[in-house]
């Protein structure tokens, strides 16, 4: 049976590619049910290679390459897992689930609203996300406001290896459909990951970094810019703490919370354009409910209201540095 992370258990360093490949091969091997299928995830080992070696383990039966028809996978998902099946889809560039959209806005987000416990829809959906690598407006976008208005879909966003591994096995698991958002500039990132077999609850927020000074809440990739971020403001004498919500939808909000309470300064941190992104929404949840407890206004940091550059020096001016965190933490602190 699995367990929850115990921290006192042997570790390893991997890469974000090697913990999502891990966790994939154990959820195949462990449950019949569950399917990968998607775009060059079979014989190719997927774009990036995160499905490396799961074709060959596994055959063509449970691994297998679709066309370029983001809309049928979308609707092919719904029907594999009402009809039994886990089905993990690979949308291979985050800015193409608009096309799945439908399927999973319309239907498996509301199947369980329409009958209740009668019937579930334990799907996993799997995307990139990100912005580095000169790919321009169709291949680097953060999508996770576009979905966080969809009532019934839960919306995964990790950061380091341990999570992403944690957290898919989760996923694959839950009865209900899963967004799982991946950082493709960030797949390299190492870390310590526990060998033995263990999961992470989903909708759980982790403390990556404690501190008194700030709060600073950020979302996927934008976690190593935080925490660099408060490493060098902590060289200043100021202490951040950094807190990852992991998942998106449905919030734990209890833990940021109780550090802007400990605090009193909140800074909000994602990929996405600031305006009317997951920034936003933390900001008028603190606001509800922990106003008298800021000392100052609430400071999002965001990409430009733009699409993706595509040329170099643009690209590197939109997306949000560690630099613009440290930023907007002092620039709050001495408001």
């Amino acid at each position: 049976m699995s367990q929850q992370v115990d921290v006192q258990a042997e570790q390893t360093e991997q890469t974000i590619r090697e913990s999502l490949n891990q966790a994939l091969y154990e959820e195949l091997e462990r449950d019949d049910s569950v399917i990968l299928y998607g775009e060059d995830v079979a014989e190719y080992g997927g774009l990036y290679k995160i499905s490396e070696g799961l074709y060959e383990e596994f055959g063509d039966d449970r691994v297998f390459d679709t066309p370029l028809a983001e809309t049928t996978l979308g609707g092919s998902a719904v029907g594999a897992a009402l009809a039994g099946a886990r089905p993990i889809v690979e949308i291979m560039y985050a800015d193409f689930l608009p096309i799945a959209g439908d399927h999973l806005i319309n239907y498996a987000a509301k199947m369980y609203f329409n009958y209740g416990d009668e019937t579930s829809v334990p799907m996993v959906v799997r995307s990139m996300y990100g912005t580095g690598d000169g790919h321009g407006l169709h291949h680097g976008q953060s999508p996770e406001a576009w979905f966080m208005n969809v009532p019934g879909l839960k919306i995964v966003m990790p950061s380091t290896p341990k999570d992403y591994k944690g957290l898919l096995k989760s996923a694959i698991r839950d009865d209900d459909p899963v967004l799982f958002l991946e950082n493709k500039m960030r797949y390299g990132e190492s870390g310590p990951v526990p060998e033995e077999e263990y999961t992470i609850p989903l909708c759980e927020t982790d403390i990556k970094r404690r501190g008194d000074d700030a709060t600073v809440v950020a979302i996927g990739g934008m976690v190593y810019e935080a925490l660099e971020a408060a490493e060098r403001l902590s060289d200043r004498g100021v202490e951040c703490e950094v807190v990852d919500p992991r998942t998106v939808t449905p919030l734990d909000t209890d833990p940021i919370l109780e550090s802007v309470e400990k605090t009193n300064i909140l800074v909000t941190a994602q990929e996405a354009p600031t305006f009317g992104g997951f920034g936003s929404e933390v900001a008028a949840q603190v606001i509800d409910d922990a106003f008298f407890y800021l000392d100052a206004p609430v400071k999002r940091v965001g990409a430009p209201f733009t699409p993706i550059p595509f040329a170099e020096s643009l690209e590197e001016a939109y997306v949000p540095t560690a630099e613009d965190i440290e930023t907007a933490v002092i620039d709050a602190i001495e408001t």
